[in-house]
């Protein structure tokens, strides 16, 4: 499979919001959480909005830990950014310990640099496949 035909496999969405793996950072488990509405800051949210994102973050957040075994995440986001707003998820693995002072920068151009093998895409296919299964059954 193509990372071109990657990038249209979603994990979770809502008529607001969608939640992806990161292609471009093959790391599995690594998620984009966008808001569909093309905004800016956090600020830039309605209440109701706000909410139903929080509980998405926390519904992959539980996943993450019940379906991949993932104990640690980092969560962020960046207003100074060419793109519109979004949340990424990244989780945290043994290998990312021994990155140059455990530099997110450099885990994420670590990453980028020498993940993208055949081998390692299938794997963080196969493993967004079973977060999206997972989740599926959602009601929302």
């Amino acid at each position: 499979m193509t990372l071109k035909k990657l990038f249209d496999i979603t994990i979770y969405e809502t008529d607001n919001f969608k939640v992806s793996q990161d292609w471009e950072i093959p790391i599995s488990g690594f998620f984009i959480l966008a808001p569909k509405r093309k905004v800016k800051s956090i600020t830039d949210f309605t209440k109701e909005e706000s909410y139903e994102m929080i509980d998405i973050l926390r519904k992959i957040r539980d996943t993450m830990k019940i379906v991949l075994k993932i104990k640690e995440v980092s969560i962020f986001q960046e207003e100074r950014t060419k793109f519109n707003f979004h949340i990424w998820i990244l989780p945290r693995y043994y290998w990312m310990n021994k990155i140059k002072n455990n530099s997110l920068k450099e885990i994420l151009k670590y990453a980028q640099k020498n993940m993208k093998t055949t081998r390692n895409i299938k794997e963080v296919e196969k493993l967004a496949k079973k977060v999206k299964d997972y989740l599926k059954d959602d009601i929302q």
